[in-house]
């Protein structure tokens, strides 16, 4: 949680609990090469006490670009999925505030448009959390919840 890594063909990675976190991967399909950004929040510049930016949409999405690139990837070939965002608790109230899961999908695919990165699948919202496993040898994306069958995206 509020962290990021990359990985290359054949490892795999993963990250557990996205409830209305969303796991952002970035993938250059030619090099085999993945990202995955767990965050927490949509965005760095409403929270006073930000120093992680691995937390946030915005800020994630940026850092993660950046050592895929350092690494070998090209921003030219990204494509992104995304999962998670979900509505864990209900609430009385229409705040969207309290939406977190609505808005860290919104800030996610704001962001990825804004840098010009394709997102070519997703499993996002419902009320249940999700685990992932991003495979960059056939850019398979295993999404697993209790309850549910396990989906390939």
């Amino acid at each position: 949680m509020a962290d990021l890594k990359i990985c290359c063909s054949p490892d795999a990675i993963t990250t557990l609990g996205l409830g209305s976190c969303v796991g952002i991967v970035l993938y250059d399909p030619i090099e085999k090469i993945a990202g995955l950004a767990h965050v927490m929040l949509p965005d760095s510049t409403q929270i006073v006490c930000n120093e992680n930016i691995a937390k946030f949409a915005d800020t994630a999405i940026d850092r993660l670009l950046q050592i895929m690139i350092e690494n070998g990837a090209s921003k030219n070939r990204m494509i992104a999925k995304i999962a998670g965002g979900a509505q864990m608790f209900a609430f009385s109230s229409e705040n969207p505030m309290l939406c977190i899961g609505k808005r860290n999908v919104e800030a996610s695919k704001n962001k990825l448009e804004e840098l010009g990165i394709r997102i070519v699948a997703e499993d996002t919202g419902d009320s249940y959390g999700r685990t992932i496993e991003f495979y960059p040898e056939t850019g398979e994306l295993l999404i697993k919840a209790v309850g549910k069958e396990k989906k390939i995206i």
